[in-house]
């Protein structure tokens, strides 16, 4: 029995994980408050606000993470037979799922989205670092060396295509059909890359992009999947 397969490891590591969701939990509120005290004390309309703030992939992703992490962590102290038992296949699904689309976040922040001047005084500095960067690492590490890992099968993949599918589309819909709030133009999107008002050649920019970042979440979800198969067989 390895290390990271120990009873001790395992109760570290639910630790880390509680400590995990509490810390992204944290950002998002600081991120909150300062967005809806914004809205509010500017006169905007808090319920376009509301929904344009859980539109972003980076706060639903951060969401989707604390829900796992301390769903994880509860299960492993109630439910854990043993101390080193695999998580459950439904966690063990949902935790491979939100790991990717955390590490995706992490890497499309840091490579498209870093340089892009934020809007003062609405962007909390400390909560984005959080949300885009240490929470991000957490759920890297949980895939690399977190306790109670569970193989799955490689049907799991497409499991994890379809909520940034769902997003995307979603996305596209509302996108025209919403008003910015901030500067008063007839549509918003959450990210430049997905804005065909944004890109030189319109709608196929964007479905460039959205090939490109399908393409990495293909890739980064069968890579969580396979080091998950491998640290079981090892």
């Amino acid at each position: 029995m390895t290390t990271l397969q120990t009873p001790g490891w395992a109760r570290t590591w639910t630790l880390v994980r509680a400590a995990g969701a509490l810390i992204i939990l944290t950002a998002i509120i600081g991120q909150a408050e300062v967005t809806f005290g914004g809205a509010i004390a500017n006169g905007l309309d808090v319920g376009v606000v509301l929904v344009n703030f859980f539109s972003f992939f980076t706060i639903l992703s951060n969401v989707g993470s604390v829900v796992i992490l301390a769903a994880v962590a509860v299960w492993s102290v109630t439910g854990g037979r043993g101390g080193v038992s695999p998580l459950p296949r439904g966690l063990a699904v949902v935790l491979a799922c939100v790991s990717t689309y955390m590490i995706i976040t992490g890497i499309v922040y840091n490579t498209l989205l870093r340089g892009i001047p934020l809007p003062q005084g609405t962007t909390v500095e400390w909560a984005n670092e959080i949300l885009h960067v240490v929470g991000p690492i957490i759920l890297l590490a949980d895939v690399l060396v977190g306790a109670r890992v569970r193989s799955l099968g490689w049907r799991v993949v497409p499991i994890v295509l379809a909520f940034p599918i769902v997003w995307v589309v979603y996305t596209l819909v509302r996108g025209p059909l919403v008003t910015n709030p901030n500067t008063g133009a007839p549509y918003w999107y959450p990210y430049p890359f997905l804005d065909p008002n944004a890109q030189a050649s319109g709608y196929a920019g964007v479905a460039l992009w959205v090939a490109i970042i399908s393409a990495a979440f293909i890739v980064v979800g069968v890579l969580v999947v396979w080091v998950g198969r491998l640290r079981t067989r090892s």
